[in-house]
């Protein structure tokens, strides 16, 4: 293909930065140079101007000198600024000596997630760089979420067939190495491994399906169809046919599992540590504190005095301050060029003059005091603070506005322009910092801003016209300093003011990222100037280059200060040129023969690249080359490679001068050419162990840890320095120790505006020595760079403040962190230049994150085999973990101005969770070696042993008990008549005595009239009616259904009268009813299956339903899941005989069975509870006496009533006690969240019961309509209990957001409670009428997790608030007992619930009658204390506290707190963890989730989180969670799954069906965004 000729000059400035980004691959060799060619002829074909045949012209290249150019290339492509040739060498070592260690579970990612910046046919993106990289800025970043595509192949099972296991090496006090992690080719991403058996059933029964969810909310019924096949495995029988729940313990049979879950098993299996003699220490800091290493190096010098510098003397030709020198060359030469700017082209075509700079500064200044301020605003007046807000490619206004301030004596504020002039920041990375200068701006008091006309026109405005309020900025008033009037000749700039006030504050940014303003003094800044002059031997008309920023640091202090002070000519390079044309420098120290020269280690490695421009530089008039970050220990190579490239081209090695400098205390040092000190410049190779202990250490040339510094030159002229411990008081170092550089000159800065506390630690230090002497009575300021003093007083820098890491006692530097990930093949991975370490705070110790940006074209797989050699290399060099290693797409990263990284912002989105990363990889089991000794059990320790103890200490035994129960409770005449042993008896009694008195009004959702609202009863029903049709429903069990006394008939009906009277129906023809939710209409896949097997394990012989269900049993979907033939006989009740029953059926003893009650445990546990007709109505007595329920009393219910209290108070006290029951099924709520207060308030109802589900319902669904409820009268004030029916630990966050949200509505707060119930007893707890205030303590948690109950002060560290779960009803008595040894425990241990009572159930219902669990449950008798009673097993983990309160009785109440369920607690570390805990630290970690879910298999602690929000969201996630785990509970994540909303499986009770989760993981049916594996 034939050449193109064209003027590349001339081409638009995308077509030129192109054409820069193919030279910079040419250069790195990531094109050929075919390649090259192919696509450089493309992008200039429609300029097409054929040029001659390359062999025929006279530049065309010889064969020979091809070759050299080729061979250089290849030189300069390996040294940049953080390249070393021992570096590389010392990780490819590493790498090379490392055995294979396990394979590393990938990832899994949804397709949809995959950012297009990993995508290969992406365009490619330009990445931009302060440090090392010259792609361009503009990048589209639309990494939004892709819609709602699943694609399989992206499923978590993306998995290889390989595992290994690792071994752990060294003691207990050795630190564990990082694992060579071997990432397997993502190819079997369908490939399951059999781990466990599926035939867990011996008998042919159908495959269990979900029983826990059958509400109509759209949520819930999302959850139950993500994964359906998950639910059906659920609920579980043993071979034996019991049902059971999936326990983590015991022996596994062999079935379906994830592979990646198997390979990640085996890959994480570690040998157990040696057993510890304590179990559980109770101290504040229970963490382990990092041991100092006893063979690590310690300082062995003599103790470093001040070292000073030369005698400052300042040569008598010097103007006497800055204003004198600008009116001097000004006036003498007014001609000679002052600042040329380079325009895009390369051209210097902008110029501006001495003459044309006075001019302009006296026009600033009489402006600025005589006519700003004249349309109503403040003016501006001598020692005000004014913004200087002009672009970087424009410093001819920038120094006009400057020395304009400085001749008026307003001090000037240099700060950046806003990110695109915009008021709303799309992008906040392209703006990171920008809210820390406007606070900076508004402390300083800054209401005015100079800028330019160009500047001002780009800016937003408002309607007016007037520029819109920048994010986080003052409100300002804006001057433009362009073309203003002349002065009046008799005009004279006002009198100076006292030396010692700030001349300019220069802002800077502190370690932890808040933006402050340095203050420098007119005396600071003329002999700063001073200084500088002497140090670098200015004289007046030499030509100075300059690439730096030109608002702060060297920048200022040379190009705009020093210059004008000496009458320099000063050629600023834009950052944006610099970008196109990185030579451009070079070619205008060529060109213009300039003697000074002020760049950085990464112009000097983008001049390396830019080979085409070698051949016309010319260095042999350069005798000053300062690199502004030559303290960088990495600028080395940098500085080595220019010299090698350009030596033959004039440059001279004394000219290149390494630069020392702080935002405080301004130059530190520079080497100084010339002078004596030239002679003595030096370096030093020094171990990085010694030097991450802090001391010096020589270290042989060839070694694999050894970092080469290079010295920054002496101490400046009138200077002195010495050296302070990095830590503590300012204590002197040692002469071989490395601390922190601290300088006295007449120069530095005053200190930080307005902050007089930072200041004085910073710009006030008086060291002193080890002893207490003080070491003079000059005071220093800190420079923030760490290093110490070499022989001749020669300043070495071996990091900065900034950049220190401390990780278990060593100091570590991000640059050397840099130098060594960069030497693991960064280039077909990641940009150079744009990689950010830092060090987080996590379990009170420092952990390492690297955050880079990746190529577009680099895949997962290699991202992953990339990530995995960087943590094997880090770990190998430094001795130190990796705790994160993130990689995010292409030009992501938050910039400077500049375009470099801005460390502080990406830090704060890395803790935001706001980075978006396209990669995570976290390794906490390497880092966090400090957790706290795991807890040992000993077994060897007995009951009576721990029994023995308390009695001894004087501990009160944890028990509790409600008020005797007996019939004379009943004390009124009526009640005496009331047969107490059948409630069948009872309903028939009242059919005789109150016929007509109203026992159920059912209300449906729709409410009537304006004011006040009524809500429409759906149906109501007296006792004689309710009687009367209880007898139809017997008649037709009898006489169609064909059913004798004792058979089991299935009751399924939907929330309403109907199924109370099929219940008594059942009861008066002898039938034991078992109550069943219907299916959903809308899940009927799901759900049917779970109504077909609990009437199956009940072993139903009838169904009694309505017309509505049975239509939903006949429909095509219904009998393709579950055939007619195979339900038993089915009875609709809404076509019932008139036939009259003959005899109501009374059983020969209380104690026979009553009905059914089948629940559904949070750990997948289907049970069948016996109740008998005894313990029934004992249940009905002791609410009926804890609440006052009298037949004149209205009583609201609004939950489901198919089992446990709710069922009992639906059913069964209504009956028993005579009063109205207002009932309203949760679905009339979801329909219309107001029917249940509005019904409430129409009926005056004193209690009220509802379920968590209604009432989050109602918090969410009229959180903005209380005051519309209270316009149409509704009134709460009549509620004297609002009671929670659960079986769980109260939600307090819940009952307390209802509480304040409804007492606008007149709630009382006191209203508000919870009960208790479970399985062996439906009713435990219960807030009754004249029971005392619910009780709410704040327990330690890390006691509460080794099964101590501590109680601590509210907002106490680590502090829980629990509730108190009611009042024990009468005569029901509590003990909280060990669920192993099975001895009662204090009051102070936390313990399994047990109770005895006359309504526990009688039993478990199986369907081969094995009476194993009900011994166990329902008869268990304590091994210490009072062995004699009875006692059921709840199940569920709580203890007792005494408290103040008096009961009616008298006596002090003892409350009863429920923690958790005993099945879902989890052990990790031998100790007792709840996963409610966990998940409420996980919630707060992220606004995004909106809900979790955690459970453990094997040794894994597995966190699932739903995510709110877009795809690219889900990575952001790991990093949080793992953080706050680990602080909050001391555990480390294992797998973080990130899913979307309605995955996680809740049932009717609002309750986390965890186990259901489990099992949709681990059979890969979640679909997840995002599966996380924490190494």
């Amino acid at each position: 293909m034939a050449d193109l000729n064209v003027d590349v000059s001339q081409l638009p400035e995308d077509v030129r930065r192109k054409l820069a980004e193919l030279s910079l691959e040419l250069s790195e060799g990531d094109i050929t140079q075919k390649g090259y060619d192919k696509k450089r002829s493309k992008l200039l074909a429609p300029y097409n101007i054929p040029q001659a045949p390359p062999d025929t012209g006279p530049s065309a290249p010889s064969p020979q000198t091809a070759a050299q150019r080729k061979a250089h290339r290849r030189l300069t492509r390996e040294d940049n600024r953080y390249h070393s040739e021992i570096r590389t060498e010392a990780v490819m070592q590493a790498l090379a000596m490392s055995k294979r260690g396990p394979v590393m579970p990938l990832p899994s990612k949804r397709t949809s997630v995959n950012y297009q910046g990993q995508q290969r046919h992406r365009d490619r993106q330009d990445s931009s760089s302060d440090d090392d990289s010259i792609f361009g800025e503009d990048v589209s970043r639309d990494f939004n979420r892709g819609g709602r595509f699943r694609d399989s192949g992206a499923s978590s099972s993306s998995f290889s067939d390989a595992g290994a296991s690792p071994h752990h090496q060294g003691g207990r006090g050795e630190r564990p190495h990082s694992a060579a992690y071997a990432i397997p080719g993502n190819t079997s991403r369908q490939a399951l491994a059999d781990v466990l058996q599926s035939s867990r059933h011996s008998q042919p029964i159908p495959q269990q399906p979900d029983v826990t969810n059958n509400a109509k909310s759209t949520r819930q019924a999302d959850r139950v169809g993500h994964y359906a096949p998950a639910h059906l495995s659920s609920v579980r029988m043993t071979s034996a046919g019991h049902v059971t729940g999936l326990q983590d313990d015991g022996p596994r049979h062999q079935g379906k599992v994830s592979a990646k879950i198997q390979q990640l098993l085996n890959t994480l299996k570690r040998p157990k540590r040696k057993p510890l003699k304590d179990y559980f220490v109770e101290e504040d800091d229970a963490l382990e504190a990092p041991q100092p290493d006893p063979n690590a190096p310690k300082p062995e010098g003599s103790t470093l005095t001040p070292v000073p510098g030369e005698q400052l003397v300042v040569p008598s030709g010097l103007p006497r301050n800055l204003e004198a020198a600008l009116q001097r060359y000004g006036s003498s030469t007014y001609k000679a060029n002052a600042v040329t700017v380079l325009d895009q082209n390369g051209k210097p075509s902008i110029n501006l003059t001495y003459g044309k700079l006075l001019s302009r500064t006296h026009k600033i200044a009489y402006t600025m005091l005589h006519k700003v301020g004249q349309k109503g605003e403040g003016g501006i007046k001598p020692g005000d603070r004014v913004a200087l807000v002009y672009p970087n490619n424009d410093p001819i206004s920038f120094s006009c506005g400057f020395y304009g301030c400085l001749l008026a004596g307003v001090v000037p504020v240099p700060v950046e322009v806003p990110s695109s002039r915009r008021t709303v920041v799309v992008d906040e990375s392209k703006d990171a910092g920008g809210q820390g200068i406007g606070f900076l701006l508004g402390s300083l008091n800054v209401q005015w801003a100079l800028t330019s006309e160009a500047c001002h026109k780009g800016m937003s405005k408002s309607s007016n016209g007037d520029v819109a309020n920048f994010k986080g900025w003052p409100k300002l008033s804006w001057f433009i300093t362009d073309h203003l009037s002349k002065p009046p000749k008799d005009w004279h700039p006002p009198p100076k003011q006292s030396e010692d006030c700030p001349a300019y504050v220069e802002y800077t940014q502190s370690k932890e990222g808040s933006t402050v303003g340095v203050k420098v003094t007119r005396s600071a800044m003329l002999c700063h100037c001073q200084t500088l002059t002497v140090a670098s031997n200015y004289t007046e008309g030499e030509v100075m280059v300059c690439v730096l920023d030109f608002k702060r640091d060297v920048g200022l202090w040379h190009g705009i200060l020093c210059s004008v002070f000496n009458g320099m000519h000063v050629i600023f390079i834009p950052y944006s040129l610099m970008k196109i044309d990185p030579a451009s420098w070079m070619k205008m120290i060529t060109k213009y023969k300039a003697s000074v020269g002020i760049v950085k280690s990464r112009d000097m490695h983008w001049g390396l690249l830019a080979q085409k421009d070698h051949k016309d530089v010319n260095f042999s008039s350069l005798r000053l080359l300062l690199v502004a970050d030559g303290a960088n220990p990495w600028s080395l190579t940098s500085c080595d490679a220019f010299l090698n490239a350009f030596q033959s081209k004039g440059l001279k090695s004394e000219a290149i001068c390494p630069y020392a400098s702080s935002s405080e205390a301004l130059t530190v040092s520079i080497r100084r050419p010339g002078k004596t000190s030239a002679s003595k410049t030096g370096r030093g190779i020094l171990s990085m162990q010694g030097l991450s202990h802090g001391v010096v250490r020589v270290d042989s040339e060839n070694s694999l840890t050894s970092l080469t510094l290079q010295d920054c030159g002496q101490v400046m002229p009138g200077a002195v320095m010495v050296v302070i411990k990095i830590d503590g008081p300012p204590i002197l170092c040692k002469t071989d120790e490395v601390g922190e550089l601290c300088v006295c000159s007449g120069y530095a800065g005053t200190g930080y505006w307005g902050l007089q506390g930072i200041t004085s630690n910073t710009f006030q230090v008086q060291p002193f020595h080890g002893d207490g002497r003080s070491a003079g009575d000059k005071m220093y300021v800190r420079t923030g760079l760490l290093g110490f003093l070499g022989p001749g007083g020669l300043v070495f820098v071996c990091g900065s403040k900034e950049g220190l890491m401390s990780v278990s006692g060593r100091r570590h530097n991000t640059d050397d962190i840099i130098a060594t990930v960069l030497a693991v093949e960064p280039m077909k991975f990641i940009y150079r230049g744009r990689i950010a370490v830092f060090s987080i705070p996590v379990l009170k110790d420092e952990r390492i994150v690297i955050i880079a940006e990746q190529r577009p074209d680099c895949t997962e797989e290699e991202s992953f085999q990339w990530m995995s050699r960087v943590l094997q290399a880090v770990d190998s060099i430094h001795q130190v973990g990796v705790y994160c290693l993130a990689l995010v797409p292409p030009n992501y990263l938050p910039k400077t101005p500049l375009g470099g990284i801005h460390l502080h912002e990406t830090k704060k989105k890395f803790l935001d969770g706001s980075l978006h990363p396209a990669n995570v990889l976290m390794c906490p089991h390497t880092c966090v070696t400090n957790l706290p000794k795991p807890r040992e059990h000993r077994p060897d320790v007995t009951p009576s042993a721990v029994h023995v103890g308390n009695i001894v200490q004087g501990a009160r035994m944890a028990w509790a008990q409600g008020r005797e129960l007996s019939i004379s409770d009943e004390d009124s005449d009526s009640a005496r008549k009331v047969p107490h042993q059948f409630l069948t008896e009872i309903l028939r009694w009242r059919s005789q005595t109150t016929p007509d008195h109203n026992l159920y009004t059912l209300l449906n959702s729709k409410i009537q009239g304006k004011w006040p609202y009524q809500v429409q009863a759906q149906l109501t029903m007296t006792c004689s009616q309710l009687h009367k049709r209880a007898e139809r429903i017997g008649s037709m069990l009898v006489e169609k259904g064909k059913l004798n006394t004792g058979d089991h008939v299935a009751l399924i009906y939907h929330p309403g009268i109907e199924l109370v009277a099929a219940f008594y129906g059942c009861l008066y023809v002898g039938c034991v009813p078992v109550t069943i939710r219907p299916p959903h209409p809308q899940n009927i896949s799901t759900t049917l299956p779970t109504v077909k097997m609990i009437v199956d394990v009940s072993k139903a012989s009838a169904i009694l339903t309505s017309s509505i269900v049975l239509k939903l049993l006949r429909l095509k979907e219904s009998t393709g899941i579950v055939e007619p033939k195979a339900w038993p006989t089915i009875l609709d009740t809404d076509d019932l005989p008139k036939k009259k029953l003959a005899a109501i059926y009374r059983a020969p003893t209380p104690e026979m069975i009553c009905y059914l009650d089948f629940s559904v445990s949070t750990t997948g546990m289907l049970a069948g509870v016996k109740m008998s007709h005894a313990a029934a109505t004992a249940l009905c007595r002791s609410i009926k006496l804890q609440c006052e329920f009298y037949p004149s009393r209205d009583v609201a219910l609004c939950l489901d009533p198919y089992c446990g209290l709710g069922f009992g108070l639906w059913c069964l006290t209504s009956i028993y006690s005579g009063h109205h029951s207002i009932l309203i099924a949760p679905s009339e709520v979801e329909t219309n969240p107001a029917v249940w207060h509005t019904a409430v308030s129409n009926y005056k109802v004193r209690d009220t019961f509802c379920s968590y589900g209604v009432m989050e319902l109602c918090t969410r669904g009229l959180g903005t309509s209380t005051t519309t409820l209270k316009a149409r009268g509704v009134n709460l004030s009549c509620v004297r209990t609002c009671c929670v029916i659960a079986e769980e630990r109260p939600r307090i966050h819940l009952t307390t957001s209802f509480t304040k949200l409804f007492a606008n509505l007149g709630l009382s707060p006191r209203a508000v409670s919870t009960s208790f119930g479970c399985r062996v007893n439906l009713g435990m707890c219960l807030q009754g009428a004249s029971c005392p205030d619910p009780t709410t303590v704040y327990v330690d948690l890390r006691a509460l997790r080794n099964d101590r109950v501590t109680l601590v002060e509210k907002g106490s560290p680590h502090s829980l608030c629990v509730m108190e779960s009611g009042k024990l009803l009468p005569g029901v008595k509590v003990v909280i007992a060990n669920p192993d040894t099975k001895g009662q425990c204090a009051d102070s241990h936390l313990g399994e619930i047990w109770v005895h009572s006359p309504h526990n159930a009688t039993g478990y219902y199986t369907i081969y009658g094995d009476e194993s669990l009900h011994a166990d449950h329902f008869d268990s008798h304590l091994a210490t204390g009072d062995a004699r009673l009875s006692y059921a097993r709840t199940g569920f983990l709580g203890f007792v506290r005494r408290t103040e309160l008096t009961q009616s009785d008298g006596e002090r109440h003892d409350a009863i707190f429920v923690v958790g369920a005993l099945d879902e607690t989890v052990m990790l570390r031998g100790m007792r963890y709840h996963p409610i805990d966990i998940e409420n630290t996980v919630s707060r970690s992220h606004r995004k989730i909106c809900e979790c879910a955690v459970f453990t298999w094997t040794n894994l602690l597995v966190v699932v989180v739903e995510l709110e929000g877009n795809e690219n969201e889900a990575l952001d996630l790991v990093p949080l969670v793992t953080n706050v785990v680990l602080e909050d509970h001391y555990l480390i994540v294992g797998v973080v799954v990130v899913v979307d909303p309605g995955i996680i499986p809740i049932n009717s009770r609002g309750e986390k069906q965890r186990m259901h989760l489990r099992d949709g993981f681990l059979a890969d049916q979640l679909d997840p965004i995002y599966v996380a594996y924490n190494m």
